[in-house]
């Protein structure tokens, strides 16, 4: 009997991920503080928020459970870029960005009969924006709740100039890597 899979997360897009590879979930939200460490490096700030997003749900959950957490953050040299607060947190971001390479660094996290984790790090390459593109495009309202102040899979697809990695995990899942350590956990996707 397949275990019952969990979803620490909140957002739409992994649990929509999910769905894609014909994986039934619940969703639970995990409460947890996300502020980054002082002098926390990129890949240790995202693997530490996955690890305790999927801690704190597995503490909840009934046994026997599965539970799936990830984080995602855009990272310029070593900053670590979260969501916007307004149009000129928005602006700004999204400025540094401009005609540069950057990083996209998604963790993933699985707590069952196993503890595992992964790391997936993608190279994400913006043309030069104007200023008034970037206004015009934080008045969508996409780039409000989004790490980095944009969304690959939406109307930001129009800035990036090329993508060396997971689309997925630019998305906040790399699936290759959360099917790997779904299996290890007996769990195999495209299961109807």
């Amino acid at each position: 009997m397949t275990p019952s899979l969990i979803l620490a997360s909140a957002s739409p897009r992994r649990s929509e991920l999910l769905k894609q590879l014909g994986l039934v979930h619940s969703i639970q939200i995990a409460n947890i503080d996300e502020t980054p460490l002082a002098n926390e490096k990129p890949a240790d700030y995202v693997l530490r928020v996955a690890h305790e997003k999927s801690l704190a749900v597995h503490q909840q959950c009934a046994q026997g459970s599965v539970v799936l957490a990830a984080d995602t953050s855009v990272v310029l040299g070593d900053t670590i870029m979260g969501k916007p607060d307004n149009l000129a947190h928005a602006l700004s971001m999204l400025s540094r960005l401009s005609g540069t390479t950057h990083q996209v660094y998604s963790a993933v996290s699985l707590r069952g009969r196993i503890n595992q984790q992964v790391l997936n790090i993608s190279d994400v390459t913006f043309r030069t924006l104007s200023e008034q593109e970037i206004i015009d495009y934080w008045h969508t309202g996409e780039p409000a709740d989004k790490a980095g102040a944009y969304a690959v899979q939406g109307l930001a697809s129009i800035f990036i100039q090329s993508i060396q990695g997971s689309f997925s995990g630019i998305m906040g899942l790399p699936l290759f890597e959360t099917a790997k350590i779904l299996s290890n956990e007996g769990i195999k996707v495209f299961n109807e």
